[in-house]
């Protein structure tokens, strides 16, 4: 009975020390160290051991949100970078364009410093605000010296400026852009305010005097009134007749169109004239008339060339839609 009891013992001790064996081997152990790192069931046997690295979520998010800031700036400079060079070629490829901003840059550049520059042979000491402050008068003294030298070069000169620039703006009235004008056409305007505007309007003040010799009240009206009728009505259609002929276009389109606009053109005037000429007869003296003139002239010549190229470029329109018409009438199949 007792060596009974004796086996019995020894196979229950052998079996709890093999159960308790595997349970050591299969035991882990969990071990915390930061919340950047976990040490997750490490077993005493080395090749089970595994390390787990979560990252912290609001780093990440901030950092990401860094990041995409830093990309939307560097895509917004990126983008403004591109616009600007876009910008430039354009107008580089635009030969039109570049051309136009060229004339308009160096004219106006050579007449800012013509003007500023007036004085600069006594410049010796002088400080800017002198410079600025005498350039008006100085310029003013050189245009009536030009004027006793040689008038009616003088008067050209200031004419054909006027209507160069008063087509100019024309254009740009019409809805071109400022830089695409019609070069031939500002041309066209400018040459025939330089060759005939200015010398003709030099002789006519000469002769309104002639006709007018007396001060009197009603001279001033008389002389609104002459140059309102005959003169005007004489320089419309010079203007009109001289730019269709510039245009190359036939004497019948250019006296129909004459017809067309004669009494448009005169009674346009008359809106703005007047008022300007009680100025001109009434205040102004003889040799100064043709530069205020012309400086009303700047409004005046945006509706004669208005008035003068719209009709043309309307006929050459239509010319252009009767021709399509034609040649697709031409192109349809025969039956």
């Amino acid at each position: 009975m007792s060596a009974l009891n004796n086996f019995a013992t020894h196979i229950l001790s052998s079996s709890s020390k093999r159960s308790l064996q595997e349970s050591r081997k299969t035991q882990t152990l969990s071990i915390n160290f930061s919340p950047t790192f976990t040490i997750q069931n490490i077993p005493k046997t080395p090749s089970r051991i595994s390390f787990v690295c979560p990252i912290n979520a609001v780093t990440e998010d901030k950092e990401a949100e860094a990041n995409q800031e830093n990309e939307k700036k560097e895509s917004n400079g990126t983008e403004i970078e591109e616009k600007i060079k876009n910008s430039f070629l354009s107008i580089l490829l635009d030969k039109d364009r570049f051309f136009n901003a060229s004339i308009v840059l160096g004219a106006g550049t050579l007449a800012i410093t013509r003007l500023l520059t007036i004085d600069h042979e006594y410049w010796h000491g002088w400080t800017l605000y002198e410079i600025l402050r005498y350039a008006p008068e100085h310029n003013w003294i050189a245009y009536e010296e030009a004027l006793k030298a040689n008038p009616v070069l003088a008067k050209m000169a200031i004419s054909g400026i006027v209507y160069s620039v008063g087509d100019w703006i024309a254009q740009c009235y019409e809805g071109k852009p400022l830089l695409e004008f019609d070069r031939t056409r500002m041309f066209r305007s400018g040459l025939v305010g330089f060759s005939l505007h200015g010398s003709l309007s030099h002789y006519y003040y000469q002769f309104c005097e002639a006709l007018f010799p007396s001060n009197d009240w009603w001279v001033v009206p008389a002389k609104v009134a002459f140059d309102q009728t005959i003169w005007s009505a004489i320089w419309n259609s010079i203007y009109f007749v001289v730019l269709g002929f510039l245009r190359l276009e036939s004497a019948s389109n250019i006296f129909g169109e004459l017809r067309a606009t004669f009494w448009p053109m005169l009674t346009a005037g008359w809106k703005l004239w007047p008022f300007a000429h009680l100025i001109t007869y009434g205040v102004i003296p003889l040799e100064q008339r043709l530069l205020w003139v012309d400086c009303v002239e700047l409004v005046w010549v945006t509706i004669l060339s208005t008035y003068s190229n719209e009709k043309s470029e309307a006929r050459i329109s239509e010319e252009l839609s009767e021709a399509k018409s034609d040649s697709s009438s031409s192109k349809l199949p025969e039956d």
